[in-house]
């Protein structure tokens, strides 16, 4: 029970002590002081001649929030839910992809045929918005559908809150707010989501804070680019039996590197443009709990993951169609999706990147989900691989991870664009749905600007430093 609760309890059982015993009120409210007191010492308090009373909330608590075990068993509690969100996404998300891409896309197609709609139309509706609808739904619903649920369940339980006490010390050092800490572990789900959790904070300068590194924790939508990636070049330079877990490995080390990202921007911002003290943060540590689950479900489905969801489908339609239109557009002897590329590859060489890569971030600004197809597609267009894809402008993803490696290798990978892209995708810009989630929270044209371009502008210093130091030591 809380103080609070317990306070409200005494004042209560005073007023039934005052009128029963009248003209005795003083000694009788002073008795259940003393007695309530000592009822609280007697939890609280082990003496040195009594045996120590087992108290398995207390246990729990030198575990999860001890200075050596605390950050370690965070970690492990963080990979194993990734590992949960991950795995457990695999099956729906495949299931989703071939219902709404392999079969009710297909079908669409077909239909359009019979009807003899112009071509252009056709592909404009079906291989550009509806398709990039249908990655987004089968990328971005399970994930969110089993991240979202775990997160609340852990909150519930009462793991959260100790986070936040773990933390605490290191967002205070940074000079923001310890409740950051739950900020940040929602944004791993997403960070749209994160943002509006931000109403936690009181303070509007620590608020700021969170809001703007919020993009650093790396959301579902980032994880198919990063696991694809590791496996790929990481994992593959490991022997076979060790692949899969030096994958993790560094899929788990950029995730770390957010949460220190956060950290260091948090303090650079509360130095310069958000000059401020720590607000005190009192925490109270609730009771452990047995999580509430119809209630968590229900909670975390509808008023987290189908309204996210929803901003991201609507945010999707523009990006099909401008990934549609820029791939079938001729302009002289290319389209405009070539012209940007060979345009931008000179710049993205620079980086460690290339113009694949460039482009590809700027048409899926309004969905991380559409990143690899999108990627995938504008490397068969621009490095005229026939019989690879399913056209100009129409996106894909391959089952074989090895045809995939082929694709990258054809246009000119490296394992320096592998690592380079793993770094770009945590700190590049937020996507869309966040933008506009920022836009509503704020209210400021400023902030929600300084959220948007501050991360893609540390994205291009970091990947520009990185390609200079390799191929110096290469």
């Amino acid at each position: 029970m809380s103080a609070e609760n317990r306070g409200e309890e005494i004042l209560s059982e005073a007023a039934a002590v005052r009128w029963e015993a009248g003209p005795n009120f003083h000694d009788s409210l002073m008795e259940t002081i003393y007695t309530d007191a000592s009822q609280v010492a007697d939890r609280a308090v082990s003496r040195t001649d009594e045996q120590p009373r087992f108290d398995l909330d207390r246990t729990i608590d030198r575990l999860v929030t001890s200075r050596w075990l605390g950050f370690p068993m965070m970690l492990a509690i963080l990979t194993v839910v990734f590992w949960l969100t991950i795995e457990g996404a695999n099956l729906p998300s495949g299931m989703l992809a071939t219902l709404l891409i392999d079969n009710i896309h297909t079908t669409l197609k077909a239909g359009s045929a019979e009807l003899g709609i112009p071509w252009w139309l056709d592909g404009f509706l079906l291989d550009g918005v509806y398709l990039a609808m249908a990655w987004v739904i089968a990328v971005m619903l399970p994930p969110m559908a089993i991240f979202f649920p775990i997160f609340t369940l852990l909150e519930d339980f009462g793991y959260l809150p100790r986070v936040a006490f773990n933390l605490d010390n290191l967002f205070r050092k940074s000079g923001a707010h310890g409740k950051q800490a739950l900020t940040m572990s929602m944004g791993f789900g997403c960070n749209a989501a994160a943002i509006v959790s931000t109403r936690v904070i009181d303070s509007p300068r620590e608020r700021l804070i969170a809001i703007v590194t919020n993009n650093f924790a790396l959301c579902n939508g980032r994880w198919p680019t990063q696991i694809l990636v590791a496996s790929i070049f990481i994992g593959g330079l490991a022997p076979q039996h060790m692949a899969g877990l030096v994958s993790a490995g560094a899929v788990v080390g950029i995730a770390v590197l957010g949460i220190l990202l956060t950290f260091v921007v948090s303090w650079a911002l509360s130095n310069t443009i958000l000059k401020g003290e720590a607000s005190a943060f009192s925490l109270e540590l609730p009771p452990y709990r047995p999580p509430r689950v119809l209630q968590t479900i229900y909670t975390s489905i509808i008023d987290r993951t189908l309204i996210v969801l929803w901003r991201a489908v609507i945010f999707a339609v523009p990006a099909g169609a401008v990934i549609w239109l820029s791939s079938n557009i001729i302009v002289g002897d290319a389209s405009l999706a070539e012209h940007f590329i060979n345009f931008t590859h000179p710049f993205g060489l620079l980086l460690g990147l290339n113009g694949v890569i460039l482009l590809a971030y700027v048409v899926a600004i309004p969905a991380n989900e559409i990143v690899v197809p999108t990627i995938l597609m504008l490397t068969v267009l621009s490095a005229k691989m026939a019989g690879m894809g399913e056209g100009a402008g129409v996106m894909f993803e391959l089952d074989s991870e090895t045809t995939t490696a082929a694709i990258f290798q054809a246009g000119g990978w490296t394992l320096l664009t592998a690592v380079n892209l793993m770094l770009f995708s945590l700190i590049h810009n937020p996507c869309s749905t966040t933008i506009y989630t920022i836009w509503k929270e704020t209210r400021s044209a400023k902030w929600t600007t300084i959220s948007a371009l501050l991360p893609v502008g540390m994205g291009f210093v970091v990947c520009f430093l990185v390609a200079q130091v390799w191929r110096l030591l290469m």
